[in-house]
């Protein structure tokens, strides 16, 4: 069997409707504009309407378009910046961060995170939610695994609101954090995340994965969710990052 030479494939028919596209949001509309419906669109570019929404996707990957709920598509602001620069030497939770605490529930992890903590696929721990709040919207949402190894003297799993997940927070405070490392990846929005970030599920995600490490060993894992559509995400220069995948 030959080999099929790159530059002999022709250009996908999305992604000259993607540029197509990009011209008329740079020329025709303003931030905020909703779009015609698809049917219109479809018509006026003279496509299919499989072939749009191919090309709407990926415009809202590349952060220039949002579909919100009740609304429509609309032309997206420029992206935000986002520092998730690492901080070596400090636990979540900490005072002068960006993160607002919401509550607490027994959950058991998903298996990457349980193999992260060296935990048994299904044992249940202590699951901190957080919110990241800018310029007064959520762009992020963060669930925080803490296993019973990490928490001296903690009660027992049980959900609760911001007070008890501030307790439990301060309790992991009392370890001696040695450092940590983060990955970063593109995902899908979960249905609660989507609901959180008022996002439709399924909407392009950065999944920020941060493990914590005290005692030689994994003590806390934080995923973070950040929108993908109005996030860009910037790191402080303490070194390279490892990227998922």
């Amino acid at each position: 069997m030959g080999t099929t030479q790159l530059e002999q494939v022709p250009e996908p028919k999305y992604w000259h409707l993607k540029t197509v596209l990009t011209d008329a949001l740079d020329s025709e509309f303003s931030v905020g504009e909703i779009l015609p419906n698809e049917r219109e669109l479809a018509a006026r570019f003279g496509v299919a309407r499989a072939t749009l929404r191919q090309a709407l996707e990926q415009l809202e990957l590349e952060g220039r378009l949002q579909r919100r709920r009740g609304v429509g598509t609309t032309v997206a602001p420029p992206r935000v910046g986002v520092d998730v620069g690492p901080e070596p030497h400090r636990w979540p939770g900490l005072p002068g961060e960006a993160w607002q605490t919401d509550g607490v529930e027994p959950a058991a992890p998903p298996a990457p995170v349980a193999r992260l903590l060296a935990t048994t696929p299904g044992t249940q721990v202590h699951a901190v939610r957080r919110t990241r709040i800018s310029h007064g919207q959520p762009v992020a949402t963060e669930l925080l695994y803490l296993p019973a190894a990490s928490l001296p003297g903690a009660p027992d799993l049980t959900h609760g609101d911001a007070d008890a997940a501030h307790a439990l927070l301060r309790l992991l405070h009392t370890n001696a954090l040695e450092g940590q490392d983060r990955a970063v990846e593109l995902g899908s929005a979960r249905a609660e995340d989507a609901r959180q970030l008022d996002r439709l599920p399924g909407a392009p995600v950065l999944v920020v994965t941060t493990r914590y490490f005290s005692a030689g060993r994994t003590a806390a894992v934080a995923v973070a969710t950040y929108r993908a559509d109005t996030c860009r995400l910037t790191f402080a220069e303490t070194g390279p990052l490892p990227l998922a995948g």
